[in-house]
């Protein structure tokens, strides 16, 4: 449940290979329409059974691609007809680095023996969200494109724009996903029983946790944040004896606070069974697939109640702005700027404290505050590289996926740039961004979210980053309805009813700006089922029950 300002991605991105969270989905995301079949999310394939790849080039391959250089060569690709050069187009989100051509002309010259050449499109942040469609649509000669379940999967896989991967697709023009892809993530771009995208090849943790100022902490007789309770006593500190001094706000909040309400939720073990725009289901993990009996709107979830009366405190003891549904600077900028005094979010809070840091005196902390609790992983399928069904060579369009995915070579200049100009790497095989990584910045392409495969990690990882990552990794827990995919196809109107009520007044409830928290819940909640919530729920019962059977 993530509406973050797509700005936020770049910094997320960033410190993506050694932290968690990278690839949340941000506010573009749409409801999950995978499938024009009614029967869509029962028709989910279990693992996706490929066949190693055997013979003499691929004797010498490792079993792991952790901690291994992999080169491919040419002889890999024997079902490949490589007769006759071919341009492989590529289309990815996002800016272009401002070193991107250097990279790509030495994966072209890596790529000489494949006889095969890379071109690459970037539909820019800015205008991604009106291209993605229209470039698939209008004919554009485009044969690898990264897609999410944030980006469009889910729609343009109803429409049919992505190819195929069989098994006998995937043994036969892909030989080293074959072998190094880790068999569980396919389920995860598999609907309605088509493989339609490959997706990362790691699952990370995404802990959510509050970056705060410690020198202020400290100012007011504060040492450290165990619980929500002691952040809740830290905000009101500040409201009450900061800001009237400062001008500083305990969180500068801009929009909403859904990242605040991710951390308060950590404390109940909560996922989501439907992760849409504002119409998300929760339900509580108690260690098994939950029944459709324990799933519901996460409003009519008794915490978020609670949740929301907190805000109400906080915003009337003037913790942030009352023009906070108005303001355009996020709650990230403005604590990186000294304008705020904490923020909530996953890994990417370390690249604000560092911001902040750079005036002198400042200095800054993160706190888990629910270290008994699990914390979710990120689904494989939250960055992925398809196939277009336009693809005029989709063979050879696969082959380049595949190198680009496991061979190290072309992995790393994706990922990282060009060795020695924008990063180093010592002898455990880890990286040092150099002086020149501002233009190639690491993990700033979409496709290196796409293509990861968790071996790359960045050297000399601050102490106070390591200590709340590797914490993480003891309370990892996968979301068991992850592979659950639900298609509003029939249900369409009332689900953007619901959600167009939603939108008026969570982000009010999130910020506490009401005069009345449960008054307006109660209210909010019943303009939805006028709208037409209970068909929402019959039609997500009786689609999450026939993918539950199947289980």
């Amino acid at each position: 449940m993530k509406r973050k300002a797509l700005s936020l991605m770049l910094a997320t991105a960033v410190v993506a290979a050694t932290l968690a969270g990278c690839g949340s989905s941000a506010s573009t995301d749409s409801s999950a329409a995978a499938s024009s079949s009614s029967d869509s999310s029962s028709a989910q394939s279990s693992s996706t059974e490929v066949a190693a790849p055997t013979g003499d080039a691929f004797a010498n391959l490792p079993d792991t691609i952790k901690g291994n250089p992999i080169k491919a060569t040419p002889e890999m690709y024997a079902n490949t007809d490589l007769s006759k050069p071919y341009t492989v187009n590529m289309y990815l989100i996002g800016d272009t680095p401002n070193d991107w051509q250097n990279a790509l002309d030495q994966m072209n010259a890596y790529l000489e023996p494949f006889n095969t050449t890379l071109a690459v499109t970037f539909m820019s942040w800015s205008d991604y969200q009106t291209m993605y469609t229209l470039n698939l649509a209008g004919g554009a000669d485009i044969d690898l494109i990264f897609t999410a379940p944030w980006c469009y999967m889910y729609t343009e896989a109803a429409k049919g724009s992505f190819y195929e991967l069989t098994d006998e697709f995937i043994s036969k023009y892909m030989p080293l996903a074959a072998k190094y892809q880790a068999k569980e993530s396919w389920d995860e771009t598999t609907l309605a029983g088509k493989t339609i995208a490959v997706p990362s090849n790691t699952a990370q943790p995404m802990g959510k946790i509050v970056a705060v100022r410690q020198d202020l902490m400290e100012k007011y007789g504060m040492t450290e944040l165990k619980n929500w309770e002691d952040y809740k006593k830290y905000m009101l500190t500040i409201a009450e004896k900061e800001t009237p001094e400062s001008g500083i706000y305990a969180l500068a909040a801009a929009g909403d606070n859904n990242e605040l309400w991710d951390v308060y939720r950590q404390q109940t073990d909560t996922f989501l069974a439907l992760d849409s725009n504002y119409t998300d289901f929760i339900y509580e993990y108690k260690g098994q697939l939950p029944t459709k009996d324990d799933i519901k709107l996460v409003y009519e979830y008794e915490p978020f109640r609670a949740y929301a009366k907190d805000m109400k405190e906080m915003a009337d003891a003037g913790c942030w702005s009352r023009s906070a549904l108005t303001n355009t600077v996020t709650d990230d900028d403005a604590f990186g700027a000294l304008q705020g005094a904490s923020i909530a979010w996953n890994g990417s809070v370390f690249t604000y404290m560092k911001q902040a840091e750079q005036t002198e005196g400042v200095q800054c902390a993160a706190y888990d505050l629910t270290t008994d609790h699990l914390v979710g992983c990120e689904a494989y399928s939250n960055n992925d590289m398809a196939i277009t069904a336009s693809s005029k060579n989709p063979e050879r369009a696969a082959m380049v996926l595949d190198l680009i995915k496991f061979d190290t070579t072309l992995n790393r200049l994706i990922a990282l740039g060009v060795e020695n100009v924008h990063y180093t790497v010592n002898e455990n095989d880890e990286y040092t961004k150099t002086d020149k990584s501002g233009d190639f910045a690491p993990f700033t392409v979409s496709a290196s979210w796409a293509i990861k495969n968790g071996n790359l990690t960045e050297a000399g990882a601050p102490e106070r980053e390591k200590a709340i990552t590797d914490a993480w990794e003891k309370r990892v827990t996968s979301n068991p309805t992850i592979t659950f995919v639900f298609d509003d196809a029939n249900i369409k109107s009332y689900l953007n009813a619901v959600d167009a009520i939603l939108q008026d007044y969570v982000p009010m409830l999130e910020l506490g700006l009401v005069d009345d928290v449960d008054a307006t819940l109660d209210e909010m909640i019943k303009k939805c089922y006028d709208a037409g919530l209970q068909n929402v729920y019959d039609e997500f019962y009786a689609q999450y029950d026939a993918w539950y059977a199947t289980r």
